[in-house]
């Protein structure tokens, strides 16, 4: 079951996201929580995107809040990216409203 203060933090986070990147190059995935694209490049439409970031709702916030550092995570396997675009390094830490 999604905790509703986690999935209200997820997508607060993921709107300043889509905001700081506006874009379809990239499929972020929070499961269960929410997905958006995002991002410069190639627009996706169809099928899997070619830059796809998944990672768990723990991990996102802690590096939208820069708890955490992108490649912490990634070096800890808690990020799962594929494609060149795969990368949020110069995105992070966002601005989290609290």
């Amino acid at each position: 079951m999604r905790d509703p203060k986690i999935l209200e933090a997820v997508k607060e986070s993921l709107a300043l996201l889509t905001e700081r990147a506006p874009g379809r190059a990239i499929e972020v995935r929070i499961p269960p929580y929410a997905a958006v694209q995002c991002g410069d490049g190639p627009t996706h439409t169809r099928g899997t995107p070619p830059n796809v970031i998944e990672m768990n709702a723990e991990t996102w916030l802690a590096l939208a809040s820069g708890e955490r550092s992108w490649a912490d995570a990634m070096s800890a396997g808690l990020i799962c990216a594929s494609g060149v675009r795969a990368d949020l390094t110069e995105l992070l830490p966002l601005e989290v409203k609290s």
